[in-house]
């Protein structure tokens, strides 16, 4: 069996973004960072009828996202035009980690995020500043967003099998969130459920993979990459859903620029419906934006995204349950305070 080098995993530290979630959770602050170059300007117009949009006025939004696959649906909006079909100048600002990220929109620097539920109320823990317009991607069959994985090492083969284990992940972000409500669903008690803390995803894959750690939780590609290398799938969430992202604005956007946002989501559900009507003809771009490994080119598949939906209240609501009890939050936030409704499509 083939272990991965340290250098190999060094390599894919920006595929590590993957876990965009999972470095945002901690309070820290930091200086806000600079983007990368942002995406390219959008392509000419797909063919179709554009949808109507309110006024002839050209609006404006800037978003910050990781190399991530949940990011898909935006690119297509950019490459296919239309973005463009709705009067929308959008600028994909590429960032390496989460933290960097969040620390733009903090700063104003950015409209609007691709985060998850952790994320958007760690942002709201001191007031209202952040609103979640939609669900982006959570697990479902035909990709899971977050693995436990076994190491090959390991004799591990069920998720029983993992009480007491100390499983790699990051904490106080969403991988540690979905890694508690699966071994919960599973029949361990809280109690039993040990986790030990690897923040960044490379390390943590590698150790995995070394049989430093007989366990841990990975998002994907790279939980498909270390299967590849002989890690065992013990238990993920492409059944119930629990891991999950999101599209998220700040406060100020929503409250005075709810057109923009709306178009941009108009944009973004034509993305969604082309995906999901023709995912491989999205596999390069797929491919290029997430940072997807060589080794996965052509088996890792482009998966199906969610239609129009905000995140349920019944998921929210448990996120931000886990929050309070790991005094992440002083107290619960309400639904409406995480989630502004009114601007999906109709």
């Amino acid at each position: 069996m083939r272990v991965l080098s340290t250098s190999w995993y060094s390599h894919l530290f920006l595929v590590a973004a993957v876990s965009a979630v999972a470095l945002l959770g901690c309070g820290r602050s930091a200086a806000p960072a600079a983007p990368t170059t942002p995406a390219a300007t959008a392509a000419p117009a797909a063919s179709g009828a554009p949808t109507a949009v309110a006024n002839n006025e050209t609006l404006s939004l800037k978003v910050g996202v990781l190399p991530i696959v949940d990011a898909l649906p935006m690119y297509v909006a950019e490459q296919e035009g239309y973005f463009k079909e709705q009067q929308l100048q959008v600028e994909l600002l590429l960032f390496p980690s989460a933290l960097e990220r969040d620390s733009a929109f903090v700063a104003g620097q950015i409209d609007g995020e691709l985060n998850d539920p952790v994320s958007t109320g760690l942002l709201n823990k001191d007031g209202e500043k952040a609103k979640i317009v939609r669900l982006a991607f959570k697990g479902n069959p035909s990709m899971a967003m977050m693995v436990i994985l076994a190491s090959p090492a390991s004799k591990i083969a069920k998720a029983t099998d993992l009480r007491g284990v100390p499983i790699g992940v990051s904490t106080n972000s969403v991988i540690e969130y979905t890694t508690d409500r699966l071994l919960e669903s599973a029949g361990l008690a809280p109690s039993e459920i040990v986790k030990t803390e690897v923040t960044k995803i490379p390390v943590r894959a590698e150790m995995l993979a070394k049989g430093q750690l007989q366990a841990a939780t990975l998002p994907e590609p790279l939980a498909s990459l270390a299967e590849q290398q002989g890690a065992r799938r013990v238990i993920d969430d492409s059944k119930s859903g629990t891991g999950q992202s999101v599209i998220t604005f700040r406060q100020e956007v929503v409250s005075k620029n709810g057109e923009a946002i709306r178009r941009f989501l108009a944009a973004y559900e034509r993305g969604v419906s082309a995906i999901n009507g023709s995912p491989n003809s999205f596999r390069d771009l797929m491919v290029d934006k997430a940072k997807v490994p060589d080794s996965l080119r052509s088996s890792f598949n482009v998966p199906q995204f969610a239609k129009g939906q905000l995140p349920s209240r019944a998921d929210i609501e448990d996120v931000v349950k886990w929050m309070v009890e790991r005094k992440l939050l002083p107290q619960p936030i309400p639904y409406e305070k995480m989630v502004a409704d009114g601007l999906l499509p109709k």
